[in-house]
């Protein structure tokens, strides 16, 4: 399999069992997703909910995710990243025991998810800025980073309709369990990888310092920094349609939990065809990573349009895959555009602000989403996200088109303020055991 071209970053021991190990664990985290969802519906019948549940899990890494990118910069990536499939397993945890107590409100439901944001804050930039270092050959990455979307997607296919099954079998609290069971796959994995000794690099600055000189770099190249700000958009008001489908799974298609895990599948179809697009694409460049952010922008879109209004459900899952195919290229372009362009020392920093825009905004538009549609109705409310996805392309792309990319990925910004990174890592590689000591 990794002599395939779309699988060409499995020739890296250490990325193919980090992608084994993910995939399980990420199965587990869309059925807690899922659950978590169908939980706050089920006791509030309320879509306000439902935003308020997704504001609660995300905002917290528009908080902090700028410090987890310092954090990731700082410290050695692999310590960080352990720790926090650690603490996400114990939230879990937690999270199935109150379930299965029987007593438990939604205010608890919401703490844990604020307490699962805070956590993943400080993940997402480690675990996106390790992938790099996982990589033997750098022109592998994006393979690799497209191979990550279809994990992720895979996880949306499977997670949402085991869990609808489970739903509707047992209760929430085995979603739950099983997710905590899930991590530990990936903290496994992890534990198996052999890595180059971590050697701590010179700080020049203190942590303030970082987290500005992280932003005065953005400034300065615009063709890594306008991508994330359509990214920050679409997240803010397009991207969290996903708030309203368990609405249209009850209300609209008279269904129950399965309906919703089936719809979410449906879209993770869609995204993970997408995902494969990518990994299969040899032209590289980036112009046209530039053209495929434009047009799935605008496959997104219609997707959505035609899903608001589409009342048979079989014509309406097709939308849904139109929709997930789109709505692929929002992160995982974007992240492809930062991590092949940005300086290395720079990449955390860089990444927390990826995803500040991604799970940052999105909590803040599930409020929107969740507001708005009680005024106007859910299929009005997707319906002009569908429009507002159109006008993105068009506000961003003349702009985004016309910026310079910087020259090499691994160049020291030129305005020289990024820190020594020389003695990092050492060539050997060591197992992961030994790194530890």
């Amino acid at each position: 399999m990794k002599n395939l071209p779309v699988f060409s970053a499995f020739k890296s021991r250490n990325y193919r069992l980090y992608f084994y190990g993910q995939s399980i664990s990420l199965m587990g985290t869309w059925m807690q997703r899922t659950a978590v969802s169908w939980v706050v519906y089920t006791l509030t019948h309320n879509s306000f909910w439902l935003g308020v549940s997704l504001f609660a899990t995300q905002f917290p890494s528009f908080l902090f995710s700028t410090l987890g990118g310092v954090v990731s910069d700082r410290y050695h990536r692999f310590r960080v990243l352990l720790a926090t499939q650690a603490a996400a397993l114990v939230q879990s945890l937690i999270l199935a025991a109150l379930v299965f107590s029987g007593h438990y409100k939604v205010w608890q439901i919401l703490t844990l998810g604020v307490v699962l944001g805070c956590i993943n804050a400080f993940d997402v930039p480690a675990r996106q800025a390790l992938v790099y270092e996982m990589i033997d050959d750098k022109e592998s990455l994006p393979n690799a980073l497209a191979l990550n979307s279809s994990m992720v997607n895979l996880a949306r296919l499977i997670g949402p309709a085991v869990a609808g099954f489970v739903l509707h079998k047992f209760n929430s609290g085995v979603c739950f369990l099983l997710n905590s069971i899930s991590f530990l796959a990936v903290i496994g994995s992890l534990l198996r990888m052999k890595l180059p000794a971590y050697v701590p690099a010179v700080r020049k600055k203190n942590a303030y310092g970082q987290l500005k000189e992280g932003f005065q770099y953005l400034v300065r190249h615009p063709a890594i920094a306008r991508p994330i700000l359509m990214l920050a958009a679409m997240s803010l008001l397009v991207i969290p349609y996903a708030t309203l489908l368990p609405i249209y799974a009850r209300e609209i298609f008279h269904g129950n939990a399965s309906t919703f895990g089936l719809i979410d599948s449906f879209i993770g179809i869609g995204a993970m065809a997408g995902a494969f697009f990518l990994a299969t694409r040899k032209d590289s460049t980036d112009a046209s990573r530039k053209k495929i952010l434009r047009n799935n922008t605008l496959i997104f879109g219609v997707g959505l349009l035609g899903f608001s209004y589409m009342t048979n459900f079989p014509i309406a899952m097709l939308f849904a895959m139109i929709s997930g195919f789109g709505m692929m290229a929002q992160t995982t372009v974007t992240n492809t555009i930062v991590q092949t362009t940005v300086a290395p020392e720079m990449r955390g920093r860089v990444i927390s602000y990826f995803a500040m825009s991604y799970f940052g905004m999105m909590p803040v538009g599930s409020l929107l989403v969740g507001a708005v549609s009680r005024v106007a109705g859910p299929q009005n409310t997707i319906l002009t996200e569908g429009v507002i996805a159109l006008a993105i392309v068009g506000v961003f792309w003349t702009s985004y088109l016309n910026a310079k990319t910087p020259m090499k990925a691994a160049a020291v910004d030129e305005a020289g303020t990024a820190e020594e990174t020389a003695g990092r890592q050492l060539p050997e590689k060591r197992p992961v055991a030994a790194v530890l000591k």
